[in-house]
């Protein structure tokens, strides 16, 4: 069992944001559902109080607080995909009512931050040829969603811009 679970704090979205999510990624399940026992500020007696789920292997969970906290950019969860057909179909699922940021980065429709990447992104990034590295990060900085193909070229410098 994990010892670290990452809570997260929704008025009273939890069961619906937690569906949401695990509808997305792979290895993904509503583990949990537990109710309010007696009405709280949360919610009332019977409502959702916790979502238990774990989401591509990790384990969650959401609360139903009762009131709208806001998600900052100072935590966001990072999901990494093997191939370019999944980058695209984790980013357009998640953007869907969300924004679009930079460097591979969305705001989902509960306003969650993502980071969908490539895997091997950070190898990449932490590569000792610093010059290769510093292609990849300026190709990434230049980027909303990431593009793959055109990072490996920035990266191994065949890129023709």
């Amino acid at each position: 069992m994990a010892k670290l679970t990452p809570w997260l704090w929704f008025a009273h979205e939890a069961l619906e944001a937690a569906e949401y999510y695990v509808s997305i990624l792979p290895d993904s399940r509503i583990d949990r559902v537990v109710d309010y026992p007696t009405d709280t500020p949360g919610g009332p007696a019977g409502s959702v109080a916790v979502v238990e789920f774990t989401l591509a292997g990790q384990r969650v969970a959401a609360l139903n607080g009762g009131m709208r906290q806001e998600f900052g950019h100072a935590i966001s969860l990072a999901y990494e995909c093997d191939d370019q057909e999944e980058l695209d179909r984790v980013w357009d699922a998640l953007l869907a009512g969300g924004t679009e940021e930079q460097c591979g980065w969305l705001r989902d429709r509960y306003g969650i931050a993502w980071q969908i990447m490539p895997s091997g992104i950070g190898a990449m990034l932490g590569d000792p040829d610093r010059t290769r590295a510093a292609r990849a990060m300026q190709a990434v900085m230049g980027m909303v969603k990431l593009d793959i193909a055109a990072l490996k070229r920035a990266f191994d410098g065949t890129d023709p811009a």
